[in-house]
């Protein structure tokens, strides 16, 4: 017989092969996050640029995602949580310390100024927003709503069109002194995130206090009335530094913001054959608000009185995505000889609420976890015609009973933990470290 005697592998060798594994699997880490990341302001520089750069310290893992600070979009009534505003609803919780000398600031001056960001994923765009602290702010206080002026001194529409990696809006910021944060969003058409980025600023205090109103938008006139909708049109305002948007008044209800460059708008979402009154008012960067343009009074017309055809249902209605206390409901849009105006969706036999007729998704929430719920959509058009139904069954998440993610805990494979009422299981064994939480890291952690 003859023995063949295997050589044992020097130790050297199995250290530089556990090395290797080790650099694989960071690799993958980030490589994963990055398909999951999309972009930032990088002029003025935003908190998460300057701590890409270096120029901020103690960031945190921040440092190699600064695209990654997503959160719900809808600010300021959704959006991340106050005191949580910097970091995305805490997924990068370092960003969310606020102190008035935390962070290094980029100086600024009022007036014109223009905002770059780096894009590495150009989705389809809903909008683009910016707020600015309040001049009595608390820079040694967390950030929160009350901190910021929730009126945005400069809002671009983008009507879901994909902007290019490197975009731009050069907007009037308001009159400051000193230190201040600005808040800029970008607004997602084609996921229900937005991106939130904080700007540290520095005004050198000399700038003057703008005071001065525009002034009033003229010649407010209607036109193309319809059951459902009327254009407006007005004259443009003028102003000591200059107009940056106008509101559009239905009765003392704010209908609109458009921006400064716009003097036309169409109200949809009216009822037929009913009156209604419009006025608009015009606004600078400073937040002066001019008066009221002349009233202008109109009414629907009534819907066509042949139009006895209802819309079609609501197509391949679905359950999108639940938590323990929401259900997301998805479904294609409906048609209709003259055109559809809104959709009725039902929880059971309650009605949840009515949506514009251009929306084919809604977000269900405040539901009970481990319950089994039907939801109805119905079409309806300015006639008041309604679709057949469609409907759709869908289960909530059960509560999670697992524990809370925490930094600094080691976790196997296969070991599940909670965030933000989910629950996650661990995909690669590791020792959390801050800005690895389960949203984050999908490489690390597998959504249940």
């Amino acid at each position: 017989m003859t023995l063949y005697r295997l050589a044992r592998p020097a130790p050297a060798k199995i250290w530089a092969l556990c090395a290797l594994l080790a650099l694989a699997a960071i690799c993958t880490l980030f490589t994963a996050e990055k398909a999951y990341s999309h972009g930032y302001v990088e002029g003025p520089a935003s908190r998460a640029a300057l701590c890409k750069s270096g120029a901020n310290t103690d960031c945190g893992a921040i440092v190699y995602e600064p695209q990654s600070l997503e959160a719900p979009k809808g600010f300021p009534a959704a959006g991340p949580a106050d005191g949580k505003i910097a970091s995305a609803n805490g997924v990068f919780p370092k960003l969310d310390e606020q102190s008035a000398t935390r962070w290094t600031k980029v100086n600024i001056s009022a007036g014109p100024n223009t905002f770059t960001w780096h894009l590495t994923v150009n989705h389809a765009t809903t909008s683009w927003k910016y707020y600015m602290t309040k001049p009595n702010w608390n820079p040694n206080a967390p950030l929160t709503r009350d901190s910021f002026d929730l009126t945005p001194f400069c809002s671009v529409d983008y009507n879901g069109a994909r902007p290019p990696l490197t975009y731009s809006d050069t907007c009037n910021v308001p009159h400051r002194s000193g230190y201040h944060v600005i808040l800029a969003v970008w607004e997602i058409a084609d996921t229900g995130n937005a991106f939130y980025n904080v700007i540290d600023v520095n005004f050198s205090g000399s700038n003057p206090v703008d005071t001065t109103a525009p002034s009033a938008p003229s010649s407010l006139a209607a036109s193309g009335v319809t059951s459902s909708s009327v254009t407006l049109s007005w004259n443009a305002s003028t102003d000591n530094v200059g107009v940056t948007g106008y509101k559009i008044y239905r009765g003392s209800t704010l209908a609109a913001t458009v921006s400064g460059t716009t003097t036309s708008y169409t109200v949809t979402g009216l009822a037929a054959s009913t009156g209604y009154s419009f006025t608009v008012k015009a606004v600078d960067a400073a937040g002066n608000e001019s008066a009221a343009s002349n009233s202008v009074s109109v009414t629907t017309t009534a819907p066509p009185a042949n139009d006895t055809t209802a819309p079609t249902a609501p197509g391949g209605l679905h359950v999108m995505s639940a938590t323990a206390s929401s259900i997301e409901l998805m479904w294609n849009a409906s048609t209709d000889n003259v055109g559809v105006t809104g959709y009725k969706i039902y929880r059971g036999t309650s009605l949840v609420t009515t949506v514009a007729g251009t929306a084919t998704s809604y977000t269900v929430t405040g539901l009970s976890p481990s319950t089994t719920y039907s939801f109805t959509v119905y079409a309806v058009d300015a006639a008041g015609n309604q679709s057949a139904a469609s409907t759709v069954s869908g289960t909530t998440a059960p509560a999670s009973t697992a524990p809370a993610w925490s930094a600094g805990t080691s976790y196997t494979v296969g070991a599940l933990v909670s965030y933000n009422g989910a629950t996650y299981k661990c995909l690669q064994a590791h020792t959390a470290l801050v800005g690895w939480e389960p949203p984050a890291t999908p490489a690390l952690w597998e959504l249940q």
